[in-house]
């Protein structure tokens, strides 16, 4: 299995499991049993440090994993989308690469898209090449 079906084995693993509750559960539990502990380590700098520094690293990998992940997701929706647009007749194929453009020409087309559909007249409905 090369490196790449490994990472994306585990991103898809992680963000499948971060966003269940046992997950939360257990990061909660983290915290209590932190916060329970403070009065035994006097509430020094080590144990503020311990929660800040466990936190950090794993917020840091799991910007990386989500990401991944959303990527992934985000890329399979859109040849999804772009197969249903090429099966339909009346579809629009130059919308199929819609990602492409800046903000601003997409807000123009969801205007144009909107007076259609209060049934005004649009502009020329192409986005700009």
């Amino acid at each position: 299995m090369g490196q790449e079906r490994i990472f994306t084995s585990i991103a898809r693993g992680a963000a499948r499991q971060a966003g269940r509750p046992w997950a939360f559960m257990l990061a909660m539990a983290t915290i209590v049993v932190w916060g329970i502990t403070g009065p035994i380590f006097g509430y020094s700098d080590t144990w503020q440090l311990v929660i800040n520094t466990g936190t950090t690293i794993i917020t840091f990998l799991m910007v990386f994993l989500i990401q991944n992940a959303q990527n992934r997701d985000t890329e399979a929706l859109h040849i999804k989308l772009d197969e249903l647009i090429r099966a339909t007749n009346r579809a629009r194929n130059s919308f199929m690469s819609l990602e492409d453009l800046s903000e601003n020409e997409l807000a123009q087309i969801r205007r144009q898209l909107e007076q259609m559909q209060e049934g005004c007249k649009p502009e020329k409905l192409e986005p700009a090449e």
